[in-house]
Protein backbone atom coordinates (compact mmCIF):
# COMPACT_ATOMS: atom_id res chain seq x y z
CA UNK A 1 0.00 0.00 0.00
CA UNK A 2 1.05 3.37 -0.63
CA UNK A 3 1.41 6.48 1.26
CA UNK A 4 -0.71 9.44 -0.07
CA UNK A 5 -3.31 11.18 -0.01
CA UNK A 6 -6.61 9.72 -0.47
CA UNK A 7 -10.17 11.19 -2.08
CA UNK A 8 -11.69 12.79 1.16
CA UNK A 9 -8.21 14.41 2.59
CA UNK A 10 -8.17 16.04 -1.21
CA UNK A 11 -11.78 17.12 -0.83
CA UNK A 12 -11.07 18.28 2.32
CA UNK A 13 -8.53 20.69 2.01
CA UNK A 14 -9.84 21.48 -1.69
CA UNK A 15 -13.07 22.66 0.35
CA UNK A 16 -11.07 24.56 2.66
CA UNK A 17 -8.73 26.53 0.12
CA UNK A 18 -12.38 27.38 -1.25
CA UNK A 19 -13.33 28.95 2.10
CA UNK A 20 -10.94 31.10 2.43
CA UNK A 21 -10.52 32.50 -1.08
CA UNK A 22 -14.61 32.80 -0.66
CA UNK A 23 -13.95 34.71 2.49
CA UNK A 24 -10.91 36.76 1.26
CA UNK A 25 -13.54 37.76 -1.83
CA UNK A 26 -16.12 38.91 0.69
CA UNK A 27 -13.84 41.19 2.31
CA UNK A 28 -12.58 43.17 -1.17
CA UNK A 29 -15.60 43.61 -2.01
CA UNK A 30 -16.33 44.95 1.08
CA UNK A 31 -13.59 47.07 0.89
CA UNK A 32 -13.68 48.48 -2.54
CA UNK A 33 -17.50 49.10 -1.50
CA UNK A 34 -16.58 51.30 1.46
CA UNK A 35 -14.04 53.09 -0.41
CA UNK A 36 -16.29 54.32 -3.44
CA UNK A 37 -18.56 55.43 -0.84
CA UNK A 38 -16.07 57.12 1.01
CA UNK A 39 -14.82 58.53 -2.46
CA UNK A 40 -18.50 59.78 -3.46
CA UNK A 41 -19.30 61.17 0.20
CA UNK A 42 -15.94 63.23 -0.35
CA UNK A 43 -17.46 64.62 -3.99
CA UNK A 44 -20.75 65.63 -2.26
CA UNK A 45 -19.09 67.48 0.74
CA UNK A 46 -16.64 69.45 -1.83
CA UNK A 47 -19.83 69.77 -4.28
CA UNK A 48 -21.26 71.98 -1.26
CA UNK A 49 -18.50 73.94 -0.66
CA UNK A 50 -18.99 75.10 -4.23
CA UNK A 51 -22.23 75.32 -4.00
CA UNK A 52 -22.76 77.38 -0.89
CA UNK A 53 -20.08 79.94 -2.47
CA UNK A 54 -21.85 79.97 -5.71
CA UNK A 55 -24.82 80.76 -4.51
CA UNK A 56 -23.32 83.44 -2.34
CA UNK A 57 -22.28 85.04 -5.58
CA UNK A 58 -25.45 84.88 -6.97
CA UNK A 59 -27.13 86.14 -3.84
CA UNK A 60 -24.15 89.15 -4.24
CA UNK A 61 -24.90 89.82 -7.36
CA UNK A 62 -28.90 90.31 -7.08
CA UNK A 63 -30.59 93.32 -6.13
CA UNK A 64 -32.26 94.42 -3.37
CA UNK A 65 -34.10 96.77 -1.26
CA UNK A 66 -35.43 100.37 -2.31
CA UNK A 67 -37.01 100.04 -5.97
CA UNK A 68 -35.30 96.43 -6.13
CA UNK A 69 -37.17 93.35 -6.96
CA UNK A 70 -37.47 90.78 -4.06
CA UNK A 71 -34.49 89.22 -2.21
CA UNK A 72 -33.50 85.64 -3.55
CA UNK A 73 -35.28 82.67 -1.02
CA UNK A 74 -34.17 80.14 -2.86
CA UNK A 75 -30.95 79.02 -5.42
CA UNK A 76 -30.74 75.39 -7.23
CA UNK A 77 -27.57 73.89 -8.64
CA UNK A 78 -26.70 71.12 -10.27
CA UNK A 79 -23.07 69.48 -10.46
CA UNK A 80 -21.74 69.80 -14.17
CA UNK A 81 -21.56 65.89 -13.91
CA UNK A 82 -25.04 65.58 -12.84
CA UNK A 83 -24.10 63.45 -9.73
CA UNK A 84 -25.33 66.10 -7.56
CA UNK A 85 -27.98 68.62 -6.54
CA UNK A 86 -27.97 71.32 -4.16
CA UNK A 87 -30.80 73.16 -2.92
CA UNK A 88 -29.89 76.21 -1.13
CA UNK A 89 -32.76 78.20 1.32
CA UNK A 90 -32.21 81.35 2.55
CA UNK A 91 -34.16 81.60 5.59
CA UNK A 92 -32.49 85.17 7.21
CA UNK A 93 -30.97 88.46 5.65
CA UNK A 94 -29.67 90.30 8.41
CA UNK A 95 -30.04 93.77 7.21
CA UNK A 96 -29.01 97.27 8.99
CA UNK A 97 -28.35 99.72 6.59
CA UNK A 98 -32.15 100.28 5.72
CA UNK A 99 -32.95 98.14 2.85
CA UNK A 100 -35.16 94.90 3.40
CA UNK A 101 -36.24 92.51 1.72
CA UNK A 102 -40.04 92.54 0.06
CA UNK A 103 -40.91 89.26 0.63
CA UNK A 104 -42.31 89.36 4.33
CA UNK A 105 -40.25 87.52 7.13
CA UNK A 106 -37.12 87.10 4.88
CA UNK A 107 -35.28 90.44 6.68
CA UNK A 108 -34.84 91.09 10.16
CA UNK A 109 -33.20 94.72 10.83
CA UNK A 110 -30.32 94.57 13.00
CA UNK A 111 -28.41 96.95 15.20
CA UNK A 112 -25.06 96.56 14.55
CA UNK A 113 -22.80 97.62 11.13
CA UNK A 114 -20.86 94.69 11.47
CA UNK A 115 -23.20 92.13 10.60
CA UNK A 116 -25.02 93.83 7.98
CA UNK A 117 -26.06 91.21 4.92
CA UNK A 118 -25.51 88.45 7.27
CA UNK A 119 -27.13 85.42 5.49
CA UNK A 120 -28.36 82.05 7.38
CA UNK A 121 -28.41 79.42 5.09
CA UNK A 122 -29.40 75.97 4.49
CA UNK A 123 -27.64 74.01 1.84
CA UNK A 124 -29.12 70.45 1.07
CA UNK A 125 -26.96 68.25 -1.32
CA UNK A 126 -28.62 65.34 -2.45
CA UNK A 127 -27.06 62.67 -4.92
CA UNK A 128 -29.03 61.81 -8.08
CA UNK A 129 -30.23 58.72 -7.85
CA UNK A 130 -30.27 57.29 -12.04
CA UNK A 131 -26.46 58.17 -11.99
CA UNK A 132 -24.96 54.60 -11.95
CA UNK A 133 -21.64 55.45 -10.22
CA UNK A 134 -23.37 56.63 -7.14
CA UNK A 135 -23.79 53.19 -5.39
CA UNK A 136 -25.75 54.54 -2.18
CA UNK A 137 -28.02 57.97 -1.88
CA UNK A 138 -25.82 60.63 -0.11
CA UNK A 139 -27.66 63.26 1.18
CA UNK A 140 -25.66 65.84 3.29
CA UNK A 141 -27.42 69.36 5.01
CA UNK A 142 -25.10 72.46 6.61
CA UNK A 143 -26.47 75.45 7.71
CA UNK A 144 -24.75 78.58 8.25
CA UNK A 145 -24.37 82.09 9.03
CA UNK A 146 -22.52 83.47 5.79
CA UNK A 147 -21.62 87.39 4.42
CA UNK A 148 -22.03 87.66 0.20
Amino acid sequence: MRHAFGLPQVLLIILFIGGIVTVTMRYASLGAKHYADSYTREQAELFLQSATEAALLKISGHSRGVGGTDCLSAVNITSPDSKFQANITINKYYLSDGTSCATAGLSETIQTEESNGMIDMTVIVTSNSTNTKILHPIRLERRSLQRP
